[in-house]
């Protein structure tokens, strides 16, 4: 992207700003699960997670959640 910032709209600046902090970060800090393993059971947890997710199927409420960690 060859713009200036006067040209951008508000939606395109705060994507440049977003992508460049992130990469920042990842820069500075790195990837903490480098070299680190998925358990199986994890990943296939991950997989139905994402699946559900794009069938549109709700998830569990915020609620929900901290009452059954509270």
């Amino acid at each position: 992207m060859h713009a200036t910032v006067s040209t951008m709209t508000k939606d395109e600046l705060k994507q440049v700003i977003e992508t460049s902090i992130e990469q920042k970060l990842l820069e500075l800090l790195g990837d903490p699960d480098e070299g680190f393993q998925l358990k199986t059971s994890v990943r296939e947890r991950l997989l139905r997670q994402q699946k559900s997710v794009a069938k549109g199927e709700p998830g569990k409420s915020f609620d929900g959640v901290v009452n059954r960690l509270t």
